[in-house]
């Protein structure tokens, strides 16, 4: 399996630059790569990342997605003088020609191709090209919106060319819809496009109808497109992760990709003068762990926008720092997605439901009444004379949110633990089966578990050979708890016994929200009422009389004979409480007659690992070597864990599931995703 994340940067791309005054290109600054480049070396990134040379694309390779006319219109600019610069990038939207800007396109062209290569010839796992002049907006025959030539689009076309890829995943994050990417790929089954931009009902630039959710795809490549638009500024964190729970994962993991490409624009990010969004950037972070998810963890991250240099760098390093497999820091703000983005969400479900198998269920219908459509009016009458006083309110308050981040980045950067995975194995043998990385430690001594656990769970020190299951679970727990390592697993003959005093004994240190999961039989069952535990208990029948309540929630599941179609409840359901509570630390057991499969399981603590700065603590029935063996990669992250052949979820599944979702949705608001049942208040 590769290791490794590949950084590309060159300071060539820094001379494209624009040499007259153009209020609508003056954004696009040399600056926006430097100040990345050295904030990641401010954060020591650089230097643990394997260094790739950049190099120029070739003629034939942008010949890939571009006419020979638009090479050769490029190709002329290189002698121009300023007024026939000027001259020809008058004839685009939005674009500016500098002598150095064929050159520097080239460039920024080979950096996502030797992106492509390191990752796919197995040099790296993953990596991120920083490069100038971006490229998403770039159609065949035209350059448009800053953009000369379509780096990923011309970077996906080489990957099924060259290694006969025939499903790739482009997920196009920046805050403007990438016409170009669509356009280029709209009748091609084999490249699925995801695009989530500001759109406010067609006001907001590229201003096309076809960047609306019903724009799905051409022909052949129907159901290939999707775009999610935003239709007011100011969405946030909660707002972008509801869009990856009900839309682009469960069709991502349907779709199976060998390759996934970002179109990694931070003008979604806050502050930054084009998105007007609030979205801060730990949020990267975690969008960047759910991509490694996929394809085997094959992912390249090439740049495209973001226009607020602060937010654009640390942006940047947060997702310089997830593709090295440092611990995602906890994500910050309110879980509720606004009532815009639940419509949103509905409508490109509901575009979708024909064409993938994990919507085909799902009671999802259009909505035509949308809530910002009354806003539309405000922006038609507002006065232009006023635009000087917004450009230095903007100044101002772009001001505001950078010394925001310089506080914001304090509070949620945190030392990494010397150690990812530990581990206490009850034979040698055992051991060799880890992977390498993970540290055995040993139990915590036997009168030490007697006074820890006498004091809540004096009935279990009677027996040596719980106390001697304990003192193996307690010893990886406290090393979570005290930091030293992230996350750890322990066996267990008794799981439900061992959960039971971890989670006790995680409250009494100090531990607020702690969420529990457990898959199989269980007969204690931890007080939840105090909100402080979480409990969501994955069984094939309902084990007790305790009925479904905020902090307690039974999920009555059998995996399919099929495959793994845990997938549904994973995204629809599970991650969605689980990112609404915010826990501080995630318990996952597994115990007898459980009811997934090693591949839901995986599935289930790689995702995850996303939580509460990866602290896990996984407690396992001693019988089971091979969940022990798939637990301990996906904890380790090392490798991305096989997830098995995906299955769509049964009809009665789609139903189980909404039903929890109805019942919870006003209690954990990340699980609205149709505005039929419950509203978020925001």
């Amino acid at each position: 399996m590769a290791s490794g994340t590949a950084l590309i940067y060159d300071e060539e791309m820094t001379s494209h630059k624009l040499l007259w005054n153009d209020p609508i290109c003056d954004i696009e600054v040399p600056e926006r790569l430097s100040f990345s480049y050295e904030q990641l070396k401010c954060y020591h990134l650089v230097e643990r990342c394997v260094c790739v040379p950049a190099r120029e694309g070739s003629e034939e390779e942008i010949l890939l997605v571009h006419s020979s006319e638009h090479l050769e219109v490029a190709k002329s600019t290189q002698t121009m003088n300023e007024e026939e610069l000027k001259r020809v990038s008058g004839n685009y939207d939005a674009f500016f020609f500098h002598p150095s800007t064929y050159r520097c396109a080239r460039i920024a062209v080979g950096a996502g191709l030797q992106l492509v290569d390191s990752v796919m010839s197995g040099k790296v796992c993953n990596g991120m090209a920083l490069v100038r002049p971006p490229g998403h907006h770039s159609q065949r025959n035209a350059a448009n919106g800053f953009c000369l030539f379509n780096n990923v689009a011309i970077a996906a076309e080489y990957a099924k060319r060259k290694y006969g890829l025939q499903r790739i995943l482009i997920v196009d994050w920046d805050v403007h819809h990438g016409q170009g990417t669509q356009y280029i790929f709209e009748e091609d089954p084999s490249v699925l496009y995801f695009s989530w931009h500001r759109y406010e009902h067609q006001e907001f630039w590229p201003s096309l109808k076809e960047s609306d959710y019903d724009a799905v795809g051409l022909g052949r490549g129907k159901g290939s497109n999707i775009n999610l638009p935003w239709n007011k500024v100011g969405m946030g964190n909660s707002d972008y992760l509801a869009a990856f729970f009900h839309v682009l994962l469960p069709v991502a993991f349907e779709f199976d990709p060998e390759l996934v490409l970002v179109s990694s624009g931070y003008d979604s990010g806050i502050g930054d003068p084009e998105g007007q969004m609030n979205a801060t950037p730990d949020v990267f972070a975690h969008l960047t762990h759910f991509l490694m998810q996929l394809a085997n963890g094959k992912l390249c991250v090439i740049l495209e926008g973001g226009y607020h240099l602060k937010s654009l760098s640390e942006s940047v390093c947060m997702t310089v720092k997830t593709l090295l497999g440092d611990p995602v820091p906890q994500i910050t703000g309110e879980m509720a997605p606004c009532l815009s983005a639940i419509e949103s969400i509905q409508n490109v479900r509901a575009a979708h439901k024909p064409y993938w198998k994990c919507l085909m269920y799902e009671d999802t219908s259009f909505l035509q009444n949308l809530s910002t459509k009354s806003h539309l009016l405000e922006k038609v009458n507002t006065n232009p004379s006023t635009e000087h006083e917004s450009k230095i309110t903007n100044k101002d308050e772009m001001v505001k949110v950078e010394r925001f981040l310089e506080l914001h980045m304090k509070n949620i950067l945190f030392p990494v633990p010397p150690i990812k995975t530990a581990a206490t194995i009850e034979s040698e043998a055992s051991a060799h089966l880890l992977p390498l990385s993970v540290r055995v430690v040993k139990e915590m001594d036997m009168n030490e578990v007697k006074a820890l656990v006498s004091a809540f769970y004096a009935d279990l020190v009677k027996e040596d050979e719980t106390l001697l299951s304990l003192g193996s679970m307690l010893a990886v727990l406290d090393k979570i708890l005290t930091k030293q390592v992230c996350n750890g697993i322990a066996e267990s003959p008794t799981a439900s016994v061992s959960v039971a005093v971890a989670l006790r004994h995680s409250v009494r240190f100090g531990f607020q929200r702690v969420l529990c999961i457990f898959v199989g039989d269980m007969e204690i069952i931890p007080n939840t009422e105090d909100g402080r535990i979480l409990m969501i208990h994955i069984c094939e029948k309902q084990q007790s009389e305790k009925t479904n309540s905020k902090h307690y929630i039974s999920l009555n599941w059998k995996e399919g004979a099929e495959g793994n179609d845990f997938f549904s409840a994973v995204f629809g359901f599970i991650l969605p409480v689980a990112y609404s509570y915010q826990a501080n630390l995630t318990v996952i057991a597994v115990g007898p007659n459980r009811s997934l499969g090693i591949n839901g399981i995986s599935l289930l603590f790689g995702l995850l690992r996303g939580l509460a700065e990866s602290r896990i603590l996984a407690v396992i029935e001693n019988t089971e070597m091979n969940l022990m063996q798939s637990v301990a990669k996906a904890l380790v992250g090392d490798s991305t864990p096989d997830f098995g052949v995906y299955a769509p979820p049964t009809q009665e599944k789609v139903r189980k599931i909404k039903i929890l979702r109805d019942q919870l949705q006003q209690e954990w608001k990340m699980l609205q995703c149709s505005v039929k049942n419950g509203i978020s208040g925001n």
